[in-house]
């Protein structure tokens, strides 16, 4: 079992740039993909980036492929997302994940989340 909290969330203005954090509990944590997701009001979670648990795969939603990039300490037992231009519809609370296996369906251990906000 793994235990995430995210951190890093804030305020920024369009065209800025924030750094999350997701430091993780437990000896395991090199043996977990993990992925960010995200929820905006009103709307539904949804998925933003995923890695593979040595880090080498990722994957990204299209609309923040080339803005975002998902990276991960092992050593340090921590996920990072670095958000470059950021965008309003960028706006959400953040969420790190774990699961065992390939980073896609369901994940299974869930932080308690981080709010980003764009300001336009």
């Amino acid at each position: 079992q793994v235990q995430l909290v995210e951190s890093g969330g804030g305020l920024v203005h369009t065209g800025g740039s924030l750094t999350l954090s997701c430091a993780a509990s437990g000896r395991t944590f090199s043996s977990y993909s993990v992925g960010w997701f995200r929820q905006a009001p009103g709307k539904e979670r949804e998925f933003v980036a995923a890695t593979t648990s040595s880090g080498i795969n990722t994957f990204y939603l299209r609309s923040v492929r080339g803005r975002f990039t998902i990276s991960r300490d092992n050593a340090k037992n921590t996920l990072y997302l670095q958000m470059n231009s950021l965008q309003p519809e960028d706006t959400a609370v953040y969420y790190c994940a774990a699961k065992q296996g390939a980073p896609k369906g369901q994940f299974d251990y869930w932080g308690q989340g981080t709010q980003v906000t764009v300001s336009s």
